[in-house]
């Protein structure tokens, strides 16, 4: 499905990649090589196809979108490399992670590198609303990833503070890269704010989704090992409900695993999330914000861009990787 939702911009996206290839330059040839390390591996890009189909859908003219999905795919490519580290991850992307190929240290530092690439792409673009959506943006991703770092080991956290982080690392995004391609396209107000809340409900089912594979996903396919987020403590949605939902002795294993991390009680955990509901219930949440998020397009006139937009929303539910 991903393919035909690509395909209306497949040149802009073609370009996108040249773009940010090109803008990886250094006089620093470690820099160079991590971040083409990362950007390399691929990915789906669903955040700067979201910027071309949401400009596109406005009737953009210019190519003004080509640098601001770069600009997107920099930040989140930043986000990762610092989370890998933050994570002690060892796989992304069916590869090691940038980390564990060289060392924490230089991750971190070419993180900051491509961050500050995209904030020198953005001022080419001499567009004060949207130089302060992204440098808002980048501060609430920031903040998100601060909250999930104190929300580890806690087997207190509630739902609405897993859909406070949820938002601010993952949504928020995806929110400023469908809103910021409509400003480039000089939408009306309406339009743009249609299409940031298309992208806050489409950032936050996929995060949702993303939650669900940690149980239910194959690690070949999704890139990553199953149950990462147990080992590192993180209590995600379909945890948080199988502890309020489930028997006491199932909620005390979850809490143990929680506190501890590890992976030993891995495959029981998996069956009590699955028999408790859990993963129904994330699910559920997933498919209704999938369906806002299409319900937001109504606001766009009728074209492939538009139609595309809502493969997206479907593909964020229905994706298995």
């Amino acid at each position: 499905m991903y393919e035909s939702i690509r395909a209306p911009v497949a040149t802009d996206f073609e370009a996108v990649n040249r773009y940010v290839v090109d803008q990886l330059y250094s006089n620093v040839s470690l820099v160079e090589s991590i971040g083409h390390y990362i950007v390399e591996a691929g990915g789906k890009r669903m955040r700067p196809v979201l910027v071309l189909l949401s400009a596109r859908a406005c009737g953009i003219e210019k190519d003004h979108h080509i640098s601001l999905a770069a600009v997107i795919e920099f930040i989140h490519t930043a986000t990762l490399l610092h989370d890998d580290v933050v994570d002690m991850s060892t796989m992304r992307r069916g590869r090691p992670t940038a980390n564990s190929q060289w060392n924490n240290p230089s991750s971190v530092l070419v993180g900051d590198f491509i961050y500050s690439r995209a904030f020198q792409v953005l001022v080419s673009l001499n567009n004060m609303r949207i130089m302060q959506i992204m440098a808002d943006t980048t501060n609430r991703i920031a903040e998100g990833e601060v909250l999930q770092l104190i929300n580890k080991h806690n087997i207190a956290v509630t739902e609405t503070d897993y859909l406070r982080v949820i938002h601010n690392k993952t949504a928020i995004l995806f929110e400023a890269a469908a809103q910021c391609g409509a400003i480039l396209a000089q939408a009306d107000a309406a339009v743009e704010h249609s299409l940031r809340d298309f992208g806050l409900h489409v950032g936050t089912a996929f995060q949702l989704i993303d939650d669900i594979l940690d149980y239910e996903g194959d690690a070949e396919k999704l890139g990553k090992n199953v149950g990462d987020d147990l080992a590192e403590g993180k209590p995600t949605l379909p945890l948080i409900y199988a502890m309020q939902h489930g028997s006491e002795s199932d909620a005390q294993l979850i809490r143990d695993a929680l506190r501890h991390g590890g992976l030993e009680s891995l495959e029981r955990i998996i069956q009590v999330v699955r028999d408790s509901g859990g993963l129904a219930y994330t699910r559920q949440l997933a498919e209704e914000q999938a369906q806002k998020a299409s319900a937001c397009l109504q606001a766009l006139p009728e074209s492939s861009y538009r139609a595309a937009l809502d493969s997206m929303a479907r593909f964020s539910v229905e994706r298995v990787s």
